[in-house]
């Protein structure tokens, strides 16, 4: 079939396969110039590994350190002639490319949070790989059923306390409208902080390391986002950053865990990009949007697998020693968050109106980001062909 974009909000809800593949492959020659990275991971478990940073921690894994990678998601495949979804593509992508490698990759697609996928990763990790030396943790969803109470909850993205008006950028409409979010209650930041929170990473590291999966001096690393203060009411100040204040202490308790066996647990605070998580939050396309244009005039921009590229080889391997914060996290966001970076975008920020949209934000690189994550304007793919979008793992 002949597959095209279908947006509805901020999800698109098609993907091309051979976009999809591109996308994948522009990822693996960016980690391939660079190099291979020296003493990396060779036993990787990625959970969250179909899209965004947790994909790109796996391209990252496998074709810069010829890492044997495991990944964890939940993705649709397709069905009743209808494709399959992003993450689903990139996936089959990536294995295939792993293969032609000689590289060991397989993937489990399920929920996550069960106890059943739980056991079902860690019976395949003592079959095939023995032990992992590396836990991404990168799962991102609206809702989470725990495992022990059976009692599921969602996650809000509000302020806490008190509303917060701001302007944001409508990406279907292309406009900038003023929207007004009115404050989490108590039971949404509990369940926020219960499906976005650390207890979910807690519990997958307690299970390896009884299991006796965990390698000596594994690491394990769970990503976050910070941002500027325009944006804190919405993130860091919010529901989302009460579930992210959770995580850090979280992360505290799994680096003990890991001292054990001379292992390490921390937090990596990431730069903003384009992913199906970020874009769904209120106010932060607009600032995306800017922040895009500002980065690459000062040449400093970078997307998902760039960042976590430079994460690897200046931060985690390549013989380099981990710079922590005054709160024990990696800083990724450190090009961000340049005084003269955040300056600037904050200058920007009340001119940009509807009609000075592509004067004064990258929304053309947004949008083209946004669609790349679904397959869609990448160089050499007929999007005017037919394509089987049946594609299996």
């Amino acid at each position: 079939m002949i597959i095209k974009p279908k947006i509805r909000g901020f999800v698109c809800v098609t993907a091309h396969p051979e976009g999809c593949a591109a996308h994948i492959q522009e990822q693996i020659d960016h980690v391939r110039a660079q190099g291979p990275i020296k003493d990396g991971p060779k036993k990787v478990l990625v959970l969250g590994a179909s899209t965004g940073y947790g994909l790109a921690s796996r391209i990252a894994s496998a074709f810069g350190s010829g890492s044997a990678t495991l990944g964890v998601f939940f993705e649709r495949p397709s069905s009743n002639g209808k494709p399959a979804s992003a993450g689903w593509y990139n996936t089959v992508a990536l294995e295939e490319a792993a293969r032609k490698e000689g590289l060991w990759a397989r993937s489990i697609n399920g929920d996550a949070f069960s106890d059943e996928i739980k056991q079902q990763t860690l019976d395949l990790i003592r079959e095939e790989m023995g032990q992992v030396d590396m836990v991404i943790y990168s799962l991102a969803s609206p809702r989470r059923t725990d495992p022990k109470s059976g009692e599921s909850y969602r996650s809000v993205l509000k302020p806490i306390g008190q509303s917060y008006t701001a302007n944001n950028l409508d990406t279907d409409r292309k406009r900038i409208e003023p929207i007004t979010l009115e404050p989490a209650t108590d039971e949404e930041i509990q369940g926020t902080v219960k499906v976005m929170g650390g207890e979910d990473w807690e519990l997958w590291m307690e299970a390896l390391h009884s299991a006796g999966l965990l390698a000596p001096g594994c690491t394990s690393v769970a990503y976050d986002y910070i941002g500027p203060e325009i944006t804190w009411p919405v993130y860091t100040n919010g529901s989302i950053g009460a579930a992210k204040k959770h995580l850090r202490e979280t992360a505290k308790r799994i680096d003990s865990l890991l001292k054990i066996e001379r292992g390490r647990a921390f937090i990596s605070v990431n730069k903003a990009v384009v992913t199906q998580a970020s874009s769904a939050i209120p106010v932060v396309p607009l600032y995306i949007s800017i922040l895009f244009k500002v980065m690459k005039e000062a040449g400093l921009h970078e997307d998902c697998i760039q960042q976590i590229d430079r994460l690897f080889r200046t931060q985690l391997f390549n013989g380099q020693s981990v710079d922590f914060d005054e709160e024990g996290r990696v800083r990724m966001d450190d090009w961000e968050m340049k005084p003269e970076i955040q300056q600037a975008v904050k200058d920007l920020w009340p001119k940009v109106k509807t009609e000075t949209i592509d004067e004064l934000t990258d929304f053309e690189g947004y949008q083209q980001n946004f669609l790349k994550l679904f397959g869609f304007g990448l160089a050499g793919v007929d999007y005017e062909a037919d394509t089987e979008i049946e594609r299996g793992l």
